[in-house]
């Protein structure tokens, strides 16, 4: 018997065979949070995206394509540091996963859009964009439908600040601000509606009273800017 016992522990250790009674498997203690997706080459499109990011003064990272389940994922998706506007670097605070379609749309609306309407109505260029996120894996607020946060495909923002110091917060100064505060909001909520599917501010609801929210699809032909 003795015999017997050391073998089949030798066995045990070269080949790692199951000791589990059969027909049951092994368990984790705690479930996997996210599963990393096939290492595979990037697609033509993907990789012409990254491309025109990079072509932009963006500085970024690109992370590997993670699925969450229930629908939420990040795929083809950057970690964006730095945006660039005509004169300098542009930050960005408190964002994570965009994919990379709308990093690149983003990237645009900074430049062309907030920077350029800061310079000509303020009079002072563009340092830092403050957002609430990107990837969340949640539904539509009072839905049951998944929101584009869910696939990294929306930004919400929520403030600007400026080189000479002033921070302009849609919370506060889209309805209390100074006029040329009010007018810089709504020149590059505009300026979004040009370039993002859908366009959400504090004129929809109560949910955007206090930031701009930046989705690359559409909900309705031709757009949808509120």
């Amino acid at each position: 018997m003795l015999r017997i016992a050391i073998i089949c522990l030798t066995s045990l250790v070269l080949s790692g065979c199951n000791v589990l009674p059969a027909g049951r498997e092994t368990t984790h203690s705690q479930p996997a949070r996210s599963t990393a997706a096939q290492t595979m080459p990037a697609s033509p499109d993907a990789q012409k995206c990254l491309a025109e990011l990079g072509q932009s003064g963006t500085q970024f990272s690109p992370i590997p394509d993670r699925y969450y389940g229930a629908g939420c994922s990040t795929l083809n998706a950057v970690h964006m540091n730095d945006l660039r506007s005509d004169l300098s670097n542009v930050g960005v605070s408190n964002l994570g996963p965009v994919a990379c379609p709308t990093a690149n749309r983003f990237a645009g609306w900074a430049r062309f859009g907030v920077d350029r309407a800061a310079r000509q109505i303020l009079g002072s260029h563009l340092v830092r964009i403050e957002t609430m996120g990107s990837y969340a894996c949640r539904n539509i607020a009072g839905s049951s439908r998944r929101s584009a946060h869910s696939t990294a495909e929306a930004i919400d923002v929520s403030g600007f600040v400026l080189a000479d110091g002033r921070r302009i917060v849609v919370s506060e100064d889209w309805s209390k601000g100074t006029a040329k505060e009010q007018q810089f909001l709504r020149v590059v909520h505009q300026s979004a509606c040009k370039r993002f599917g859908t366009v959400l501010g504090p004129e929809y609801n109560a949910a955007h009273r206090d930031h701009f929210h930046l989705e690359r699809f559409s909900k309705g032909r031709g757009g949808f800017c509120r």
